[in-house]
């Protein structure tokens, strides 16, 4: 997805923390407020949304936390105050109005993994060669509906910076 956020590295984030050693993923957690989010009572997930990276991942110079996008300030509907973004995992790894950060030592079950696991895995990269069971992934439609049916590339195009990071992984398996 080609969007012009605005927002900050999650990494310079993580280092003003100061996590321990002991620290290996990054747990999100997300608003759940009924009032505001009534839809959310009725949706078939468990609320609040929690997601979740490896450190490696979090670490990555193109994780960022947004808080604004098009030079404005980011739209409850987009995410407000603070959203995820993972640009080679756009779509799977978007965490939205952010309330909590953790760090912790296990891998965080994430809210699509406690829902749907035969649908969804924790790395959830964006990867062609692998069709989520109800849908492929190996064609995408830029918005606003310009080049139609592009091939999806591995990573969402972003292999060169962020392939090593799975090396030796069957991302067949760890989808």
């Amino acid at each position: 997805m080609v969007i012009p956020w605005v927002g900050f590295s999650l990494s310079d984030f993580i280092k003003k923390c100061e996590p321990t050693s002991k620290a290996k993923f990054v747990e999100f957690t997300t608003l759940y407020d009924p009032k505001q989010m009534p839809a959310a009572r009725y949706g078939g997930l468990d609320w609040p949304y929690l997601e979740g990276l490896r450190m490696d991942e979090a670490m990555h110079p193109l994780t960022i936390l947004a808080v604004g996008l098009y030079g404005e300030t980011l739209p409850n509907q987009d995410g407000a105050p603070l959203r995820l973004h993972v640009p080679w995992k756009y779509g799977f790894k978007s965490g939205k109005s952010i309330v909590k950060i953790r760090f912790v030592e296990r891998q965080p079950l994430n809210t699509w993994q406690r829902s749907a696991p035969e649908e969804y895995g924790f790395y959830s990269n964006v990867n062609p060669t692998v069709d989520h069971p109800r849908w492929s992934q190996a064609v995408e439609v830029r918005l606003p509906g310009f080049y139609k049916n592009m091939k999806t590339l591995m990573f969402n195009g972003y292999g060169d910076q962020v392939a090593s990071m799975y090396t030796g992984m069957d991302l067949r398996k760890n989808y």
